[in-house]
Formats: structure tokens, C-alpha cells, sequence
């Protein structure tokens, strides 16, 4: 049968060719002169072409080199890692030792390195970097005899030091990821066998056990990622609702259906005396369909039943009522939720990069300098040996400490960020990328518990004439009370009974259109005579919960029980009502229509059991109800104003049948039902002939409440130079209504929704379309986003880019993940993702910056992160305060560690060209190293306590962050200010030292060393903002260090010259030469061209 199929389709795959190779020379509108142009005449408009890269010798020299390094260690490491083919598998019940493959453990590994690989790779991703592979090198030289220049201690002790800081660092890291991962890994679950039930650790679940699943309110309790297709349920009618909101953000219930065959069974024991089998399809990246057939061998004919989503419970999913006994199918690594998530990089922040080319600036000058000497030198002897030594001996160029600093720094950022009272409860769970929170362009962010706390509360009721609001709902009880207390032909005035009627006739229509089922906790595992006999305790009980496929629904059934008519019961056929008297009203249920994203309304017939009346209910989207409903004047202007609110509305509408109407609509939709060709067709216009003239009732506004400080957090942002994309799986009106409500769009801007495009001609009119729209906020599906990144990514990405804001609805994690390495492709700005749930792993690990908030959807994302919050509002002060300190501080402390060694450096030069151009160092042994840790290290680490404004400030005027982003604090303009400040202090100093020395080259040693110490002490003076007592400490204390220490270093001083007054007015004079013209320039450039904080701070 499948054969005609075939050639059926063969047809239509030759036409969607054709069309794509003339799509490939179709212009896509680009520029601005094509706008007049007609929409149908898009073939002929100029076409916009990404340069092509010419890949030649001098791209190779750039960094060519690189790509193709790079290039190959990625092949050779698929080839040795390539994975195990995926396929399709037979499961016997209860029989894991029947499985003709084996499948991998259930266990969760987040671990980087295990006890291996830890040493190797910490150091590749210490050596990886210019900076610590320069001074191994130079350390290694000094093993060479002809090269040695001073003590081995002065190189190994610095680099030893950082490489042992660096691997305890890493190594806790590691432990802390070890601990977790066995935490969950070890979290127990009860399996059912022969004897009955076991407690078992999630990594020892396999594929073919049976597996109890209990309801869960706290942990996702399939977090052991097994998926389980039902086999049985303890929820009369073997159903089960399940939450699903860690695996793709919907906060909806959904429905899951027990396998027929099995639910049959008397008793559960009686599972492993069946002999069956589950067939499943290969495990997929699609977390909404499943196809399998479940098989029963013992019986004559076999069973067969087809499985379908319907029927599974996929791994990091929630039980939300009743018990349900499964086979698990995948796990491990081939569940959905792990296929579905991205493996953490290593992140390096654009801070570290950044130093790595200015040290790569100063190696090309540290030879260039080196070859000037031997060149001076006239290349005489062994010249390359000289070479060599000239190379180690200007090596405090690039300084050591600079890591060691910067990793400190990061360290203290960390600890500042964790001590905020502020923002309590914050992790810093990735330590080297702090400065990242300081240069943040996009950020984007899930929606649903990142932005909303995904509770409902029904605000407002509208009749038309008349609206209610949270205020006056005790208005509308009334109502209720009074028509159930009397009859409805009881006297009163006329026009407040067509008001009672109204009402009641809402609220009735709210009651019974939905898809809700109570819950009634007391009443677990009881058997149906029990409940039956217990029906009006029931019904009475406080103990009710309500499940449905959407917070919506409940949210309106919540309000309909607390103005007096209650959902007490409901079943696949009928459904109870309880009125404030206490009487109940039954309803047969005859058809339901579900709700679709394509018909955006769901509808209901109901035959009420005392009457006999026939009512066909129907509610949804004002846009796709105002054509439905009967003529009125007032609906389009109500729902605008309500959107404008924030909330979300739905239009209830009702349609009476006569008994005639409605046999004669069943007979057609059960003909159309069974319909072989266009079935959905079929049966939606039959529905639709009933969809006509509907009476419409009233509309209702349901608000999902946003986070705690939402808007001005979003408006901080916003004014910070950020542009915020919202990233959501949930439907397109919901997505677009919280977008509104949050101030994400303003309320001014326009919505540009994307239309629905499903090929490339469809994708290239809709981008045209789109194009001509100026300064609006994009709203788009990931099924449309998927076709345009296939065939126009560049173009989407340039356009998407320039929107205020965009909304992406309908994305899977593997989709958040691919937008977020697209700008950071396109744009090469910084990014950073936020979000609460499993679903946003994908996309927090591959932003530059992840940030998860503890939520309630667990605590996947919060772990993943490389920042944990408790709430969206935190975000503000952890970017504009901490980040903004992080990157400033980073940045005045790097080009700091730089001066100190370009300084020290400047006067080797000086001195070796003063001396017959000698490879000999100006100071040797313990000065060298004391200058760089005891003498200096303090006052130049407590740069890590500066700030040029207040908290405050930085809050109340975000403005200054985004100068930030254009990375002036570090860039090659300040680096060469700091080259020159060095050049000129160092050659003060050394010639200062030569002009004033006396008799002996002792004195010269003892004049500049003290004048260094006391010029470096005075430029961190000069460079902080703010001080801050332990700044000041830091400062007397090192300048005691080297007073105390020059009782001890008599083999490089000469004692009693250094108590004489001519010493002490030398190294003042020089001192004063040194730093007096910088404080002047300073003091000037401040008065005249002051920067933007100061002028804050004045």
C-alpha cells in the first residue's frame, strides 16, 4: 500500500527542487532602494552577498594556521570519539537481562576531567594560553648553562605558584561537580521485580526494568532520564496528568493514557507472569513524538496496541497525580533531556584574551628590543647566544604575576558577589569569567518562571455592559447565590434579572468549557463502590486539586468555586456542577473539541441531565472567535484594552441544539471521523457548521503574574545599552502577551509577528515583508526561525539584530542554544542567557555568560550556570554593579602588573646600553623577586577594592555600563598610554640613578631600586578612585616590608650609604621626577575632560 505513495509524492520532491534553484539566484531585499517594489516581484530585486573570505599566504600568517590546527584536532578527536549508531530496540517486560545490546548507564556525569586526564588537561588549558607558554619556556632556558641569567628560584618559584593556584582551583571545582553528580546520581527509586518492591539508585536503573513512579511536588522525579511508556496506572481511568516544564517550558498538564492490554490486569504482580514486549523507535532529539507497538505473546491471537506520546513519560518530567508502574526504554545518554542539552565548554572570559594579545605585543617588542641591542652589539661572537640572553634578561616584560593577579582578582570578585546582601543567596559557580558580567550586549531569556512566577489569577469578567474586577467579584457571588436560592421567575426588577441571567449563564459556560478534573487527595487508591458511597464528602472536601492541560483553565475553574459554582467531579462522560445551596447539577459530556494552536479555541456539547438541553459551549482567541460569535460593538475594543493590562484574554460563547441539530451533527462528524483522505479537514468543517452565530457570553482577562520587579529590572537593562531577546517554548499569544506586560516591548513600539513559513519562497517574502518595517519588535516561531536560518541566516540574523526586542515562541533547547551561537557568530558581541528550567541548559552553557535562577522548576539550570540567582531582579545589580567593578578593576589591575614589569625592563635597557651593551642583569636574586610579590604585590592587588562611583549610582544611572561594552577600559589606546608612563618612569629612574651615583656601582643599585619601590607605591596612589582602609594598609605595610628587609640585603646594598642624607634627597629628587609630571596631567585631564563618572561622583 505504501507503493502508490511513493509515486505519489515523487511529483511535488522534483517542483520543490525546481523552485529552490531558482530561489538560489533570487535576491533577497537588502537595501533600502527595492522598498517601492511589488511583493510578487522579489525575483528581481538585488541580491545581497556575503563577502567571501580569500583564504591565501597572508590569511594563512594571520591565523589561518589556527583554524586549520584547530581543524584537525577536532577531526582526530570525532574519529576517536565517534559515537555508537543509534537503533531501534526490543524491550521485554520486567527482563533487563533479555536486551540484545547494551545500552549505557543511567548515571549524570557533568565531571570536565576523571583522575586521568585531570593532570594533562589542566595543563593544556594552562600553556594554551601565550602568556603561561612564554614563561615555561624562558623557565626551561635557564637549565642551559650559557643561557642561565640569576637564580632558578626567580623563574620556577612564580610559575610553580600559579600552576599550583590554578589545579587547587580547578580541583575543587571538579570535586564540588563530582559530589552533585553522585548526589543525584544516588537518589533512590523503587523498582518492581518477582518479590515484590525494591529500592533502587537511579545508576542502577536498566533498560527493561519496571519502575514505580510516584507523584512528585518537589524533584522531577524521572531525573534518573528513563523514558517510561505506561503500563499501568493507579488513576481511574488509567490516566495520569504530567508536568513537563523542565524538558520544554510548558507549564501545561498533560494528559498520558496506560496501555490498554496491561491496565486490564487484576493485580500488578501479575505483570511478570504476561509475556510481552515494548518495540521502540531509535532514541530522537523530538520531545513531542514517540513511535512504538507494544506486543503480548501469550495470549491466542497475540495483542497488539500501537504507543505513541501519549503513552510515555520522558526523563525530567513530573508526576502530577496518581501512580503509574513503567518500563524504562532509554537511558542514560539516550534520553531526550540529555540528547537535548549541550556539553559545557570551557569558558574564557574577553578580558583574558584580550591581555593575551597585548602580551603577545609586548614578546614582539621584548625581541625587537633584543635584536636592537646585539645589533648595537654589531652582531659580534656568539651573537644568537647573546641573543637569547638578551630575550630572558628583558623577560620581566611580560610578567608572571599578571596570571597569578588576574586569578586572585577573579577569586575576590567571586567572594563580593557571594557576600552581597543585596542580591542573597548568589553562586558563583564558574570563577573565571566574572569581568564577562561587565560587557554584555544580548541577553536572553527564558520566559515562563524566569520573567513570570507561572501562577494565574483570573482578574476581570466583561458582559459588555457592564465589566468586574478584582474588586467588585463579590458582586457577581451574589448574583450566583441569589438565582441558586430562588427560582429564576421570582419577582424583582426586570433589568436586574436579564443581569443575574447574564451572569449566571458566564460563570455556568466558564464552569463547564474546559478540560479541567478535580482531585480528590484523601481519596488515593480508594475503589470505585467506596467512592461512589462517598460521593458528598466528595464533593465537600477541602482536599480538592485541580489538573488540567493549561494554568489558564484552572485558573478560570478556581474562580468560577469561589463565586459559588463548583467542578466537583468529572469523568470521560460526564461531569458534576455544585451550586452555593449545595445542589448538583450533572452534565452528560457528548463531544469535546480539543484547543490547537491552529483553531486557537477548544469547545464543548453538554447535555444537561435534568433538562434535557443541549448546549454547545465554546471559548478562545479574540481572533479567532470575532468572525464566530454574533454581531457586537464592543469585543476588539475590550480585548485591546485588557491586552494593554497584561492580561490574556478568552471569548466565551454559547449555541443551543435541538435534539434534531444535534443527531444529525454526530452522524456527519462520526462519517467525517472515519474518513480515510483529508480527515482533519473533514471533520473541522463540520465542527464549523455548527460554529456559526454563536451567542457570545462574555470575556474573560486571566493574569500570569511577572517576577517580583520585572519591568524596572527589564527597563535597567534596557537603558544599560542591553538588547533583550525572550526565548520561550510556550505558545505565540502567551509569549507576545508577557512580552507586552513586562514592558519587554514598549507600549508604543509595534509587533511585527512573523508569519508561518514553511519553505524558502514563503521565508523570502515574509523577510521582505519584514524588512520594510522600522524600529518593531520581532515575534517568531521556531519552526519559521528554523527555515529562515536554513536559507538565509545572515540576512534574518542582520535584521533580527536591529529590533528593539524579539520573541521567539515554540523553541526547543537544542533551538535556544543554536540562537545564542548565531550572535555570538554574527555580532561578536558579548551574550548571556538566563533561565530556570532543564530546558534552558542548553542555551545558558553555550552563552558567554550563563546565569540560572533557582526556581520552581528545579535546579538543573541553577547548577549548570556559571552564576546562580534566586530572583530575575537580582540580575540588575549583579551586572551593573559587580560586573561593572569586575571588568574595571580587571582591567586598571592588568595594565598595572603590565607597567610594573615594562618599568623594571626600561631600566635593563637603559643600564645594558650604558654598559657596553652587556647581558647582565641590574638586579639579581631576591630583589627581583621581591619587587614582584612582597614589595609591590599588596598595593597593586588592592586595585581589586577600587570603584570610580557608588552601587547607587551605577543603579540609578545604567547609562554607565554601556561604555563598557566598547571595551575602552583595555584596549591598545590605554595600553600605549601605560608603554609611554613606563619608557618614561624607567628611564628617569636608571638615568636619574647614573647622573647622581657616586664612586661605587653599588650606590646606583641601592638610588634606583628604592626609587622604583617608591614610584610604583605612588602610582597605585595615583591610579585608585576610591580608597579604602585596607588600600592605605596595603600601602604602609609594603613600604615597611622594604625598610625592615634592607637590614638583610647587604649583599646587593651598601648599609651606610643607605642611612646617609645624600641617598635619601637622590631617591626624593628622583621619585619626585618620576611621578610629580603624572599627578600634574592627571589633576589637569580631570578639570578640563573630566570622565563620565566623575562627573557623577562631584
Amino acid at each position: 500500500s505504501s507503493a502508490p505513495d511513493f509515486i505519489k509524492l515523487t511529483p511535488c520532491v522534483f517542483s520543490i527542487e525546481d523552485e529552490s534553484s531558482n530561489l538560489d539566484e533570487m535576491p533577497l531585499m537588502m537595501s533600502e532602494e527595492g522598498f517601492e517594489n511589488d511583493e510578487s516581484d522579489y525575483q528581481t530585486l538585488p541580491r545581497a552577498r556575503v563577502g567571501q573570505r580569500n583564504r591565501g599566504l597572508g590569511w594563512f600568517l594571520l591565523g589561518g594556521w589556527k583554524v586549520l590546527c584547530g581543524s584537525c584536532c577536532d577531526c582526530l578527536l570525532h574519529i576517536c570519539r565517534r559515537k555508537k549508531e543509534l537503533k531501534a530496540r526490543t524491550v521485554w517486560l520486567g527482563c533487563p537481562e533479555k536486551c540484545e545490546e547494551k545500552y549505557p548507564k543511567n548515571a549524570i556525569k557533568n565531571q570536565k576531567y576523571n583522575i586521568f586526564t585531570f593532570v594533562p588537561g589542566v595543563l593544556y588549558q594552562q600553556f594554551k594560553f601565550f602568556l603561561n607558554l612564554y614563561f615555561l619556556v624562558v623557565a626551561c632556558s635557564q637549565f642551559v648553562p650559557s643561557l642561565k641569567i640569576g637564580y632558578l628560584y626567580t623563574y620556577w618559584a612564580p610559575l610553580g605558584f600559579v600552576l599550583a593556584v590554578t589545579m587547587v582551583r580547578e580541583a575543587v571545582d571538579e570535586v564540588r561537580r563530582c559530589q552533585r553528580d553522585q548526589d543525584m546520581n544516588s537518589q533512590l527509586y523503587s523498582k518492581l521485580t518477582m518479590r515484590g518492591k525494591i529500592q533502587v539508585k537511579s545508576s542502577d536503573i536498566q533498560v527493561g526494568d519496571l519502575i514505580i513512579v510516584e507523584k512528585s511536588s518537589e524533584e522531577p522525579v524521572t531525573d534518573p532520564t528513563v523514558l517510561i511508556p505506561f503500563l499501568f496506572c493507579f488513576f481511574s481511568p488509567g490516566t495520569c496528568f504530567i508536568r513537563t516544564d523542565q524538558l520544554d517550558g510548558e507549564t501545561d498538564w498533560k494528559l498520558r493514557v496506560a496501555v490498554g492490554c496491561t491496565q486490564r490486569l487484576p493485580a500488578v504482580g501479575d505483570l511478570f507472569s504476561i509475556s510481552a514486549y515494548v518495540y521502540a523507535q531509535k532514541p530522537q532529539l523530538d520531545i513531542h513524538s514517540f513511535e512504538g507497538n507494544f506486543t503480548r505473546e501469550d495470549t491466542d491471537p497475540p495483542i497488539h496496541e500501537s504507543l505513541s506520546i501519549e503513552n510515555t513519560l520522558w526523563a525530567s518530567t513530573v508526576v502530577a497525580s496518581g501512580t503509574v508502574i513503567g518500563v524504562v526504554i532509554y537511558t542514560g545518554k539516550e534520553t531526550r533531556s540529555v540528547l537535548n542539552t549541550s556539553y559545557a565548554k570551557n569558558k574564557v572570559g574577553l578580558l583574558d584574551l584580550e591581555l593575551n594579545r597585548l602580551t603577545k605585543a609586548l614578546f614582539l617588542a621584548q625581541v625587537v628590543l633584543a635584536v636592537v641591542m646585539v645589533a648595537l652589539q654589531g652582531f659580534v661572537g656568539p651573537w644568537f647566544r647573546n641573543l637569547f640572553r638578551f630575550i630572558v634578561l628583558f623577560s620581566y616584560i611580560i610578567p608572571i604575576s599578571l596570571r597569578v593577579n588576574l586569578d586572585m582578582g577573579k577569586s575576590a570578585y567571586g567572594w563580593m558577589i557571594t557576600k552581597d546582601e543585596n542580591i542573597p543567596g548568589t553562586v558563583v559557580r564558574t570563577s573565571t569569567i566574572p569581568e564577562e558580567l561587565g560587557r554584555l550586549v544580548y541577553l536572553l531569556t527564558d520566559k515562563t518562571g524566569t520573567l513570570t512566577q507561572n501562577e494565574m489569577i483570573f482578574k476581570r469578567l466583561h458582559l459588555g455592559t457592564v465589566s468586574y474586577g478584582t474588586d467588585t467579584m463579590d458582586e457577581i457571588q451574589n448574583h450566583i447565590v441569589q438565582l441558586s436560592s430562588c427560582v429564576l421567575t421570582a419577582s424583582g426588577p426586570k433589568v436586574r434579572k436579564s443581569v443575574s441571567s447574564r451572569i449566571h449563564e458566564a460563570v455556568k459556560a466558564i464552569a463547564l468549557c474546559h478540560n479541567v478534573t478535580p482531585v480528590y487527595e484523601s481519596h488515593v487508591g480508594v475503589n470505585g463502590e467506596t467512592e461512589s458511597a462517598e460521593a458528598d464528602q466528595d464533593f465537600s472536601d477541602d482536599n480538592r486539586t485541580y489538573q488540567a492541560s493549561s494554568p489558564d483553565e484552572v485558573a478560570l475553574v478556581r474562580w468560577t468555586e469561589s463565586v459559588g459554582l463548583t467542578l466537583v467531579n468529572r469523568d470521560l462522560t460526564s461531569l458534576q456542577l455544585k451550586t452555593p445551596s449545595g445542589q448538583i447539577l450533572s452534565f452528560y459530556i457528548l463531544q469535546i473539541f480539543p484547543f490547537t494552536s491552529e483553531s486557537k479555541r477548544m469547545g464543548i456539547i453538554v447535555r444537561e441531565e435534568s433538562t434535557g438541553d443541549i448546549t454547545f459551549y465554546m471559548k478562545g482567541a479574540d481572533v479567532a472567535m470575532a468572525s464566530i460569535v454574533q454581531y457586537n460593538d464592543w469585543l476588539e475594543e475590550e480585548c485591546g484594552n485588557m491586552a494593554r493590562e497584561g492580561l490574556r484574554t478568552l471569548v466565551v460563547a454559547k449555541k443551543s441544539l435541538s435534539e434534531e441539530q444535534y443527531q444529525d451533527f454526530e452522524s456527519r462528524y462520526n462519517h467525517a471521523k472515519l474518513s480515510i483522505h483529508d480527515r482533519t479537514l473533514k471533520v473541522a468543517a463540520v465542527v464549523e457548521s455548527l460554529e456559526r452565530e454563536m451567542e457570545l457570553l462574555c470575556l474573560t482577562g486571566v493574569e500570569d503574574q511577572l517576577q517580583a520587579d520585572v519591568r524596572p529590572t527589564l527597563e535597567l537593562l534596557r537603558n544599560a545599552g542591553i538588547k533583550i531577546w525572550m526565548l520561550t517554548g510556550d505558545k505565540l499569544e502567551t509569549a507576545t502577551c508577557i512580552a507586552k506586560s513586562s514592558h519587554l516591548v514598549s507600549r508604543n513600539q509595534d509587533i511585527h509577528v512573523f508569519r508561518p513559513v514553511s519553505n524558502r519562497g514563503e521565508a523570502h517574502l515574509e523577510l521582505n515583508a519584514f524588512r520594510r518595517k522600522h524600529d518593531c519588535a520581532l515575534v517568531i516561531s521556531g519552526d519559521s526561525l528554523e527555515v529562515c536560518l536554513r536559507y538565509y541566516e545572515h540576512e534574518f540574523v542582520e535584521l533580527a539584530c536591529q529590533c528593539p526586542a524579539v520573541v521567539c515562541c515554540r523553541c526547543s533547547p537544542t533551538q535556544k542554544a543554536q540562537i545564542v551561537r548565531l550572535l555570538q557568530q554574527h555580532t561578536a558581541n558579548r551574550t548571556c542567557a538566563i533561565g530556570d528550567g532543564g530546558n534552558d541548559v542548553s542555551m545558558i552553557q553555550a552563552a558567554d555568560c550563563g546565569i540560572g535562577i533557582e526556581g520552581k522548576e528545579g535546579k538543573q539550570a541553577s547548577l549548570a550556570a556559571d552564576f546562580s540567582i534566586t530572583q530575575f531582579k537580582h540580575i540588575g545589580r549583579l551586572l551593573m554593579v559587580h560586573g561593572r567593578n569586575s571588568y574595571k578593576r580587571s582591567a586598571a589591575l592588568g595594565q598595572f602588573v603590565m607597567h610594573r614589569g615594562m618599568i623594571i625592563s626600561t631600566m635593563q635597557a637603559v643600564f645594558s646600553s650604558v654598559f657596553y651593551f652587556a647581558s647582565v642583569p641590574l638586579y639579581q636574586g631576591f630583589l627581583m623577586v621581591g619587587y614582584a610579590t612582597i614589595y609591590t604585590m599588596f598595593p597593586v592587588f588592592s586595585l581589586v577594592l577600587d570603584q570610580d562611583v557608588k552601587p547607587e549610582m551605577a543603579l540609578l544611572y545604567p547609562e554607565l555600563y554601556k561604555d563598557l561594552t566598547k571595551g575602552r577600559s583595555l584596549s591598545f589606546k590605554t595600553f600605549l598610554i601605560w608603554v609611554l608612563i613606563s619608557v618614561y618612569q624607567g628611564g628617569i629612574l636608571m638615568y636619574g640613578a647614573l647622573v647622581l651615583f657616586e664612586s661605587e656601582f653599588v650606590h646606583v643599585v641601592a638610588i634606583s631600586f628604592t626609587a622604583l619601590i617608591l614610584t610604583e607605591l605612588l602610582m597605585v596612589a595615583l591610579t585608585i578612585r576610591t580608597w579604602h582602609w585596607l588600600m592605605v594598609v596595603a600601602e604602609f605595610f609594603s613600604l615597611g616590608c622594604y625598610l625592615a628587609s634592607l637590614a638583610f640585603l647587604n649583599e646587593y646594598f651598601d648599609l651606610s650609604f643607605i642611612t646617609t642624607w645624600p641617598f635619601l634627597w637622590k631617591v626624593s629628587a628622583i621619585t619626585l621626577v618620576s611621578c610629580l609630571p603624572l599627578y600634574i596631567i592627571k589633576y589637569l585631564k580631570r578639570k578640563f575632560s573630566p570622565p563620565s563618572y566623575s562627573k557623577l561622583s562631584s
